[in-house]
């Protein structure tokens, strides 16, 4: 293994050495990307593949949880791109329990492009937002192979403006690192995300606070991870000299590591029942509403019926976005995967939980047996017509569904037959869109009252 004084050297200035690096193979620059759950990575590896940048990149992608989502986020945008592709690493923490594994892809990376199989113009590593990158960017000084191959070009970490001050303030046991201090200390980059999310006063409080345990790296605001190719790729950032003055031990590769072992992951998948998006979505809801502060990370691809798109969501502790895109590929193997990542998981509550919100028949007879009105029941619809905004009409179908006229994965709760004729539906079983109709004599009662009051 070669000592730590010669990769300082390397990055002396003086002609002697200048010649002696123009002799060197050309080593292909990595970047490692990482960031706490949540943050945007995934975001930023799709502005990467969907921007006209000409290079060819070999993405590492690895994942915390059991089941791979994030493969099948970035795949549309990997069809566009065809020079990239992604190589996956799925189930355990890079900077530990997989790290051999990333030896591993980039040896057979080394080997094609020494055949001339393969020509890349950059790598780029994703961690898990789990991840203590300093043992990853270890990896290129301490494996020989690695070395003659690939060299780090720079760690750049994104931070969640909307909660990143949380994280660093969480008070871990004994012995644990806290993982988002770590990513912060190490990053030759910070990209401040979610700008849009806390105001101007929060942003420059942040900022110091960065500063203050990291003072060497320079930070670029950003919105949805929205920024130019060229501050993330060949940006010759990283610096083993300062990284050693910083952690002496970087190098030590009997060093302890140790998470925090109340944080865990759920993984869940399905491959042969539908899911019904309104039952879905109120049971999210309800986890944020109830478990949002100790949910790291939300992220799933859902096969919804009555739904020819995949429903993709994610959320960071109660900020949550799902929405339909892209279609199920014809032939396609539909099903859905759900990850979870946080503290103190209840593991079998979730997935009971994911059970009810199954398409299938007992889900929906628990669905129609919640409805407050049945079939032929006379109700008022709130039409925004007339003088009160309520019309008069009698419900005449429950969960029905129009594919003509209806969002995927609707079902409203009832079709309404309007006095006037007129067919609509009702998006909820809600009071604030239907009530029960009032009866002949309180109808009379209040007919009685305005030509009173008249």
């Amino acid at each position: 293994m070669t000592d730590a004084q010669d990769y300082v050297r390397g990055s002396d200035s003086d002609s002697e050495d200048a010649d002696a690096d123009s002799e060197e193979p050309c080593l292909v620059p990595v970047t490692v990307l990482t960031g706490f759950l949540g943050s945007g990575k995934t975001t930023l590896l799709n502005h990467i593949l969907t921007s006209s940048h000409g290079k060819k990149l070999a993405i590492i992608e690895n994942e915390f949880g059991e089941v791979g989502i994030d493969d099948a986020l970035l795949a549309q945008n990997t069809k566009l791109q065809a020079d990239e592709e992604i190589i996956e690493m799925m189930n355990g923490c890079i900077c530990c329990t997989v790290r051999q594994d990333l030896i591993a892809v980039l040896a057979k990376l080394a080997k094609r492009v020494m055949a001339g199989t393969l020509k890349l113009d950059g790598i780029i590593i994703e961690t898990t937002g789990m991840a203590d990158p300093a043992p990853v960017a270890q990896t290129f000084f301490v494996d020989d192979m690695v070395k003659s191959f690939s060299k780090l070009d720079g760690i750049v970490t994104l931070v969640d403006a909307k909660h990143i001050e949380q994280h660093l303030d969480e008070v871990k046991p004994e012995g644990a690192e806290n993982e988002a201090v770590e990513q912060v200390a190490f990053a030759d980059r910070l990209l401040l995300n979610k700008t849009d999310l806390v105001e101007a006063a929060d942003l420059e409080r942040i900022e110091a606070r960065l500063k203050g345990i990291n003072a060497a790296a320079p930070i670029l605001r950003c919105t949805k991870a929205d920024v130019s190719v060229d501050a993330v790729l060949n940006i010759g950032a990283f610096d083993l000299q300062r990284t050693l003055a910083m952690d002496p031990e970087f190098l030590n590769t009997d060093g302890e590591h140790e998470h925090d072992t109340s944080v865990s992951s759920v993984s869940i998948t399905e491959t042969t029942e539908l899911l019904d998006l309104a039952l879905v979505e109120e049971w999210i809801s309800d986890l944020l509403k109830t478990k949002g502060v100790d949910i790291y990370r939300m992220k799933g691809v859902l096969n919804i019926k009555h739904a020819d798109e995949r429903f993709v969501y994610h959320a960071v502790h109660m900020i949550f976005k799902g929405e339909f895109m892209e279609p199920w590929a014809e032939g396609e193997a539909r099903g859905s995967k759900l990850v979870f990542i946080g503290k103190n998981l209840d593991a079998t509550a979730l997935r009971a939980q994911f059970r009810d919100c199954l398409a299938i028949p007992a889900n929906l007879e628990k669905k129609l047996k919640a409805l407050r009105f049945d079939i032929g029941q006379r109700v008022l619809c709130k039409t925004g017509e007339g003088d009160t905004g309520w019309s008069l009409g009698t419900v005449s179908k429950l969960m029905w569904r129009d594919d003509d006229d209806m969002d995927p994965g609707m079902v409203a709760p009832y079709q309404l037959l309007m006095d006037n004729g007129d067919i609509l539906s009702a998006p909820a079983d809600s009071d604030d869109l239907v009530r029960m109709a009032p009866t002949e004599s309180e109808e009379g009662s209040q007919t009685k009252k305005h030509k009173t009051s008249a």
